[in-house]
Formats: structure tokens, sequence, C-alpha cells
């Protein structure tokens, strides 16, 4: 990982006032980072080719009520079935209408098993016919996008018009701290465009990877411009940090979200960025929130430590967030937190990471959350769908608030949201 130099950010006009002060120094000052959190993994996972004969057009499904709604969509709409299940973010004139629970295709870049590309745009259909409608995935996850764009076209030619206007695909660009001009901006867009198959992202969320190095600027504003051209719906930014959310949004950049990490283990969006978002209605959009399936039934009673003793850590995502337990309090306390999250779920006759998805959906300024998707090879529709209908009561969010909070606070130890990519 490229690690960034701790340099002032860049100054803002004059005139201009912060919304929220900087803390003092000392609270910036943290403890070594022994656990450091790497990179994702930028390798491709294999493409199995597909048959030599089309498959036959899939027979329309059934649907649940669906993360319906278009750029004019009202701000929340709710289903009948229980909690909101979609929401729209939105800056000045800028909207999007996201389903509040987004599958996550980082899963894709390799780590987590071989992908067959039919198998995997068969399942993406299951999961939008489903209600499961928004896809998030990134310029460096594997096949990602090119999949997104094949399941686009599946969807345009086999499934009604209305689901097609309900499917929406985030997207990262995730460049080196090069300099960026507008015609290298512009080419990546456009080969994020072409991989998708789309005439405009429907969002395209960027990522910095060197604050030192004040590019970043330059980039938003060109990614700003191709979306008035047309290009990109909604601008929004992932991993970025509270001052440099801060900076972004007093350069007139209208960034709608920021995509963090966020949990009951790691709930440092909540100090100062959740407080920036409430002032300013820029949104979360949150990953890692159950903890590449640490947060499951299968993690109960178990110890990892011990070789062959419990479930492997086998994937890129469990190995990271088994990283971030040991930052936050090791498995012992974990262990404590799993058997409250199993507690609430026997309550309501779900799983537990249906429960450690829905609170933080609770949480201040959260828009949507990601689950994973390993397409092809595993799916939680049932789990996943479960979410929009449960409702955590203050004694549950009570009981899940107490235990997250005996653990360290990863804000002292990591920074701020993103730090963890910046070591």
């Amino acid at each position: 990982m490229r690690a960034a130099q701790t340099q002032k950010p860049n100054a803002r006009p004059l005139g201009q006032q912060r919304l929220i002060p900087s803390p003092p120094s000392p609270w910036r000052a943290r403890s070594p980072r022994t656990h450091a959190i790497p990179p994702m993994s930028s390798t491709a996972a294999r493409i199995v080719p597909p048959a030599a004969a089309a498959p036959a057009p899939l027979a329309r499904r059934l649907r649940p009520a669906r993360c319906t709604g278009g750029s004019a969509a009202a701000a929340v709409e709710t289903s009948t079935a229980g909690p909101a299940r979609v929401t729209t973010v939105s800056n000045r004139g800028d909207s999007l209408a996201i389903c509040r629970v987004l599958n996550g295709m980082w899963q894709t870049s390799g780590g987590w098993g071989r992908i067959d590309r039919d198998a995997a745009v068969d399942a993406m259909l299951s999961y939008a016919d489903a209600g499961l409608s928004t896809f998030d995935m990134a310029d460096h996850y594997g096949p990602a996008e090119d999949l997104y764009g094949i399941f686009i076209n599946r969807v345009r030619r086999e499934r009604p018009p209305e689901l097609l206007e309900e499917i929406k695909g985030l997207t990262k660009w995730v460049p080196s701290p090069v300099k960026m001009t507008r015609s290298f901006v512009e080419a990546n867009i456009d080969r994020s465009r072409k991989r998708m198959d789309v005439a405009a992202l429907d969002m395209l969320q960027f990522h910095w990877w060197d604050y030192s190095n004040p590019g970043y600027l330059d980039a938003l504003k060109h990614i700003t411009d191709l979306k008035e051209e047309g290009k990109i719906k909604t601008v929004a930014l992932t991993n970025f940090d509270t001052d440099r959310l801060q900076i972004i949004l007093e350069n007139g950049i209208p960034v709608v979200s920021n995509q963090v990490q966020h949990s009951v283990v790691d709930m440092r969006p909540q100090q100062r960025m959740a407080e920036l978002c409430q002032l300013t209605g820029v949104k979360l959009i949150t990953y890692g929130t159950v903890m590449g399936g640490l947060l499951s039934e299968k993690f109960l009673d178990t110890n990892v430590s011990i070789p062959f003793a419990g479930p492997p850590l086998n994937t890129p995502s469990l190995q990271k967030y088994k990283r971030m337990v040991d930052a936050w309090g090791g498995w012992s306390l974990f262990q404590t937190l799993l058997q409250i999250l199993r507690k609430v779920s026997l309550k309501h006759g779900v799983s537990i990471a249906t429960v450690a998805v829905r609170y933080i959906l609770n949480q201040t300024s959260v828009a949507g959350s990601m689950v994973g998707v390993r397409l092809g090879l595993s799916e939680h529709i049932k789990d996943t769908n479960a979410i929009f209908s449960l409702e955590l009561d203050e004694e549950d969010m009570n009981s899940i608030t107490e235990v997250s909070k005996r653990g360290r606070n990863l804000m002292d130890i990591i920074g701020d949201c993103g730090d963890e990519y910046r070591a």
C-alpha cells in the first residue's frame, strides 16, 4: 500500500469556514499501526468461458417489493414490509435512488473461489429479481464491471423495463496519485462506461491514496465536469476522512456519499464523519458491515487462534476483518458480541448477520450497507431481504451498543475513516 505522508491539507478559499473544527493535535496522536490493512487485491479471478450454446432466457420470477425509484424519487420510499427499503442520495440537483442493502462485488476480484461468468450473471439476475437491485463494484475488482455489462444487457433483453429502471450500478475509480489531467480522467471513466455498457455511470466513487498530493481535487473537478456532460450521474467518494471530505465540499464538488468501513466493531464513522454528514447532507454507504462473514453463527463459540479448531480464515475479507477484531478487543470480547447478537437474532427469528446490518442501517447518516456476494458460489438472498422487515427495539440497540463500546476506540488506533489504507 502506498503510505500517505502527514502534511497539512491544501488551503481552502478565503472566507470559507470549517463546518467542523479539526481536533487538537493530541487527538491525532495514535498508537503504532500494528494492524494496518493492506489494499484490496487487484488480482482478477479466473473467468470460465461461456458454453458454446447461448442459454435459454430465464423465466421471469415473481418478485417481492423492490428497490424502486429513479432520480426523481422521494428521499425515502417505505415498503409495507417494514423499515425503508430505498433511499435517495443527493446533492444540489443530483440524486440517485439506491436499495439500502447493496450487493458488494469485491468478491469477484480473486481469493473467494473460481468465477464462472454465466453462473455469476445468473446470480446477479436472481438478486435483482429478489429486489436487491443495487450493485457496487470497482475498476480493480477483477471482472466486476465486465460482469455488470453482461448482466445489464441480459436485463435489457429478458426483464421488463421497470426492473431495468430500478437497477443501479455503482463503481469506483482508484487511480495511482499521478497528475490528474482531463484526458487521463476521462479515459478512465470511459473505460468503466464501456465495461459496464452504460451511457452514464450511475455513481462514480473516487478514492485517493496520498493526501500529501492535492491532485485529488483536480481529479474531482474533472469528474464533476464529466458529470455535467452526462457521462456520470452522481459523484461520490470512498475511504475519505472527515477533513478531506470537508475540503472537497468547500471546493464545490457535489458529493452525494462517502463509502466507508462501518460495523458494530468499527464505529469510527459515527464520530466526526457523521457530524459533518448531518451538516451537509452527504450520506454514508458502508462496507465491512458483516466483517467478511465473521459476524455470523459460523464463528460463534469458536477459537480461531488454535489451528484447525475453528472455521478457517480463508478469504481476504475474513483475514482483513480478523485484524480489525484484534485491534478492537480480541477474540474473547468478539465472542461476547456474537452472543449478544445471537440473543437478538433469536428474539426476532433472523440471522446474526441480519441483525448486524440492521444495526448499522439505524446509525446516523447511513444510507446503505454493503453485503458481499459470492456470485455463482453461494447466496444469502433470504437473510438479506429479512433486513428490511427487521425492526430493532431500544433494548436491542442498547445491548449491542454496550458491548461495542467495551472495545477500544479504533479512531485512536487506526485514525479516521479510510486511514487504514494510508498507514
